[in-house]
């Protein structure tokens, strides 16, 4: 008899002991029984141990499925770091099937790209370097830069992955990679079918598939021989996990790359303050296409004031067509004086302050500072503060009333929720069948409008008004990613509703983002990330005084210990959601051991960890 350890895959539960007749070898995903569940477990052999003190229960089956050696280690680091069970970590990964062959297919690729020599120094600059930034402009050839490299690593035999949000998997991004990699490429991405996954997983595992390009859950496919990740738009959250375990997949990348030394490029126009401290990158700021961006700043009350009106109205009847951006928060409520536009402030941490309607106050999440609600700005001393709330449902129906004899669209997570939504919109706007489209951030993401002369975007100063600490960096990257979607060959015009125009008027110019990401990393140090690790612990359950009571159990255990700071704690922005109260400690340390330790030290299941939260 043979005895295993065993990590049960979507579980919370700790690794288990059962006994099998046959030798399984290390990896190998099987079935089993828990307690009393009708249903059997599916679960990964971790080790051989000694025979157990306690009785054992059968391994019911073993299949053909298996995690190899890589797969384990970085599974066994996503588990330590980001505080869940071996099984809820492995369970992001597709396993290897063992009975399919692999097939050699000869043939190299050519893209027949020719890079200027700009972008070949900066080609030359990741290769060297080996994991390293691609500092772009938009418009200055990144994607060229992107399938040179992996052209390299593909005619050498490796497979490559390229991640990008979600969002950024246009169809447009399709057919350019299918152009030069015809049917060795695949894309990865939630809304794909599942006979679909099956077989790209199938044509990955043979060698017919070489390139996956993908959403975050692409970096954990069954790749055999893997050169090249490249992370494309490196500053998007939406790479990080919102749901268990809540890894960041460019943080998992570095650790990848470095770990199996393998070449590793992130990009963006608008790169990340952590990548920028923390990787080498190469700055290309040389263009394709001159274009003159011409900014005008509203700082109006009105959703559509009659300037902007008056500004798609003449866009319009020169037959260019309008993108209407807002913010996702802006579908949110959100505080903001009338007048001069800035919320209220936390007086010890350079955050705006959150609006908790039970205790009518507002509440700073990063040190618990409360007070009332202002009865006027405490920036100005005369403006009011307001609740707004404005969304693209409502700019939808504004803009039919006002334009009746136009083709307007929304374009947002509620509207599109196919891959075949996403194109049909994009081919037919496109194809001038829409006038105007009104979206979110969806909108933002590497899409190329041929026709778009103007852009309004509305709402941004709810993104700079947001509690976190990345919040100017967040509205002035998605302030520059839209602006980039206006005029991308010849001239464009962007309209900016803000009561923040100095702020927006000196960083927009890319080449002054430089200096903003300087200031930004001063104004960080010795509070937050990339120089001290941020932790949320959050508490969830349909009795509130339950939950408060073991956030203040833990909140006097973290207390106690020198290594980490607890900055705040209490009631989370949303208290309730799904019938249940939520409450929610943010820790921060420089010690990441000691925050590491802090954090498996919780041991209720009403609780769920956050390492490197980004709010």
């Amino acid at each position: 008899m043979y005895f295993y350890e065993v990590a049960i895959l979507r579980s919370p539960l700790n690794n288990l002991t059962y006994q099998s007749e046959n030798k399984i070898e290390i990896g190998t995903k099987v079935l089993i029984k828990l307690r009393q569940r009708k249903v059997l477990d599916e679960a990964v052999i971790i080790k051989e141990v000694e025979k157990p003190t306690f009785k054992c229960t059968d391994i019911n089956e073993i299949t053909n499925e298996f995690y190899d050696e890589k797969m384990l280690q970085i599974s066994s680091f996503v588990s330590q770091y980001y505080v869940c069970s071996l099984g809820e970590a492995l369970s992001v990964y597709n396993a290897f099937d063992k009975n399919i062959n692999k097939i050699e297919i000869e043939g190299k690729f050519d893209s027949k790209i020719v890079l200027s020599s700009f972008q070949e120094k900066a080609k030359e600059f990741l290769k060297e370097k080996k994991q390293a930034l691609l500092f772009a402009n938009t418009g200055a050839g990144k994607t060229e830069i992107y399938i040179k490299i992996i052209e390299e690593h593909l005619n050498n035999q490796k497979q490559a992955v390229l991640l990008m949000p979600e969002i950024s998997l246009t169809p447009q991004m399709q057919k350019r990679l299918e152009k030069v990699f015809g049917k060795s490429v695949a894309i990865w991405h939630s809304k794909i079918t599942k006979k679909k996954k099956v077989e790209i997983l199938k044509g990955l595992q043979e060698g017919s598939i070489k390139l996956i390009a993908g959403a975050r859950s692409a970096l954990f496919l069954p790749y055999s021989n893997l050169g090249v990740i490249v992370v494309d738009e490196e500053n998007d959250d939406s790479y990080k996990s919102d749901s268990k375990p809540r890894f960041h997949t460019k943080d998992l990348a570095i650790y990848i790359a470095k770990k199996f030394d393998l070449q590793l490029v992130l990009g963006s126009a608008t790169v990340s303050t952590s990548s920028f401290y923390k990787i080498p990158f190469f700055r290309l700021d040389e263009t394709y296409h001159k274009t003159k961006k011409l900014y005008s700043f509203e700082d109006s009350d009105a959703n559509l004031s009659s300037k902007v009106i008056d500004k798609i109205d003449k866009t319009l009847k020169s037959n260019n067509q309008v993108i209407v951006f807002l913010p996702t928060r802006a579908n949110f409520k959100y505080q903001i004086c009338t007048t001069c536009g800035k919320s209220v402030e936390c007086p010890f941490c350079s955050v705006s302050m959150s609006l908790h309607k039970n205790d009518l106050a507002l509440k700073c999440h990063y040190c618990g500072y409360t007070q009332k609600i202002p009865d006027s700005c405490p920036s100005c001393n005369n403006g009011i503060i307001h609740n707004l709330r404005v969304g693209t449902a409502q700019i939808e129906e504004e803009l039919k009333l006002i334009f009746p004899d136009k083709t307007i669209k929304r374009f947002d997570r509620d509207e599109i929720k196919t891959d075949n939504q996403l194109k049909t919109v994009l081919n037919d706007f496109n194809d001038g069948k829409i006038d105007i489209l009104v979206g979110t951030q969806m909108l933002s993401k590497g899409h190329d409008y041929h026709n778009v002369k103007l852009a309004v975007v509305l709402g941004i100063d709810s993104v700079l008004n947001m509690n976190s600490y990345k919040a100017r960096e967040k509205a002035l990257s998605l302030l520059i990613q839209i602006a980039g979607r206006s005029g991308r060959s010849g001239e464009g015009e962007v309209i900016i509703q803000t009561k923040n125009q100095d702020f927006f008027n000196h960083y927009l110019n890319e080449s002054n983002y430089l200096e903003f990401l300087e200031e930004e990393l001063e104004f960080r140090k010795d509070f937050y990330p990339p120089f001290l690790k941020l932790a949320k612990v959050m508490f969830s359950h349909s009795n509130g005084l339950k939950v408060k009571d073991e956030m203040d159990s833990y909140v006097k255990l973290f207390k106690e210990n020198k290594d980490i700071e607890v900055v705040g704690f209490g009631q989370s922005p949303i208290f309730k959601m799904s019938n249940k109260y939520r409450y929610e400690i943010l820790l921060r340390s420089s010690n990441i051991k000691a925050l590491l330790q802090a954090l498996h030290s919780v041991q209720t299941p009403n609780a769920t960890i956050d390492m490197d939260t980004i709010y």
